[in-house]
């Protein structure tokens, strides 16, 4: 039984179109590795490369009624005026930030291991990280990740009050 011409012909168009579909799946996948390979070899220099789409810019929110936020930005705060030398500021922080217990407690804390009892450490952390925990009987709890040279971590936990939004305890 042979092939009418035009079963031929239809055929030959579906062959060649299924080729082109194919063929552009293809491509589109290369592309797709090429761009995300190229983003991901120069992630974290800060600027968008030449051709590439500039990455949404980082944002951070908080709320000051949220004593997860009052973490978040105390240590963020805390971290600055430390780095910067800045004694007076990272007195003002714990004063306006941490509750008159914890206070105290930190000053023995320091005076027995000679270190700054917020970072519990003696340098400056190259990055830190606030991660939220949990809240519940008028508490709430975070993870705070502190980052130092090469890939040395520390993490702290942090207990805040959800009333005074007051950080109550730091241990770690």
């Amino acid at each position: 039984m042979s092939k009418s011409p035009a079963t031929v012909k239809v055929k030959a168009q579906a062959k060649r179109t299924a080729s082109l579909a194919l063929a552009a799946t293809a491509a589109t996948a290369a592309l797709t590795l090429a761009l995300v390979t190229s983003a991901s070899a120069t992630a974290g220099t800060g600027a968008p490369q030449e051709g590439l789409a500039a990455a949404a810019a980082p944002s951070v929110s908080g709320s000051p009624e949220g004593a997860f936020s009052r973490i978040t930005v105390f240590y963020g705060a805390y971290i600055d005026a430390v780095y910067d030398g800045d004694g007076t500021r990272a007195k003002q922080l714990r004063a306006a930030y941490l509750s008159a217990p914890l206070q105290r407690e930190l000053a023995k804390w320091e005076e027995t291991n000679h270190a700054d009892g917020v970072l519990r450490a003696q340098n400056v952390p190259l990055e830190w990280k606030v991660t939220y925990v949990d809240s519940g009987m008028g508490t709430t709890h975070a993870t705070v990740t502190l980052t130092w040279s090469g890939s040395d971590t520390t993490q702290l936990h942090v207990q805040a009050d959800l009333k005074t939004r007051k950080i109550l305890s730091i241990t770690g």
